[in-house]
């Protein structure tokens, strides 16, 4: 297998296996989860925003320029994953007798977790497909994403009804969507010439979306003020570490 292959489905595994994170809980007390999801919440919010402004942008300007179709697929991106994050809350039905409710979200939220894994796949193959320093950096911006996500998933899981063993089993399952994403990445850019660049402004859009929609309203719930600095400095500390990377390209 070349070696770009071997650094794509390794990464997008590395990514994948994070989902695995539901046995971690299951040996943390929930105080001590509690008072480090947030600030991992932070530095993720921080380090997406710096792959997206740090990384990406700067690659896609680099090879297209900075003009109107550019600016379009960094929108599309931020308009997909609305469209995404919609379809999981318009299927969260109230009043439903029997917990039927909370089961049917329990499957949509496992449909959507398919379909952004999915995407999360594309875009760590499309990344490395353009440079390796830059895939590598997508990575960790995906990884440090994924971490609290899946910790949301396993409790929405756990909260429709399934027991830990099985939710543990359905977050990986799920989680093995992103292989296929990648594979549809590596196939379209046989096909599609340059298709990895329209993905780089396409996935900065999606992370703009994430911590700016998702991640950052999560950190304003706390208001207390020096837990609040703090958060602010793990955010900054996300960007620092995007821009630390630089050093690798």
């Amino acid at each position: 297998m070349p070696v770009d292959l071997i650094l794509i489905f390794g990464s997008i595994f590395l990514v994948s296996i994070v989902s695995i994170v539901g046995i971690l809980l299951l040996s943390l007390k929930e105080n001590l989860l509690n008072k480090i999801l947030l600030y991992l919440v932070s530095f993720s919010a921080g380090a997406l925003l710096g792959d997206a402004f740090i990384h990406l942008l700067p690659h896609t300007v680099e090879h297209m320029g900075f003009g109107l179709e550019v600016s379009l697929l960094v929108l599309s991106g931020i308009v997909l994953f609305f469209f995404i994050e919609k379809v999981i809350k318009w299927h969260h039905c109230h009043g439903i007798p029997g917990g039927k409710c909370e089961h049917t979200f329990t499957y949509m939220n496992l449909i959507g977790d398919a379909v952004h894994n999915f995407i999360d796949g594309m875009i760590v193959a499309g990344s490395y497909m353009v440079s390796v320093p830059l895939g590598i950096a997508t990575t960790l911006a995906v990884l440090f994403h994924e971490i609290p996500q899946e910790i949301g998933d396993f409790g929405v899981l756990i909260h429709g009804g399934f027991s830990k063993k099985k939710a543990i089993v359905l977050n990986f399952v799920v989680a093995l969507t992103a292989f296929l994403g990648g594979v549809v990445a590596i196939v379209a850019s046989g096909i599609i010439g340059g298709f990895e660049m329209y993905l780089l402004p396409f996935t900065a859009g999606g992370f703009i979306y994430i911590a700016a929609s998702d991640l950052i309203p999560e950190l304003h719930k706390d208001t207390s003020l020096k837990k609040g600095v703090f958060l602010v400095l793990y955010f900054i500390l996300g960007i620092a570490f995007m821009a630390l990377l630089l050093s690798v390209e």
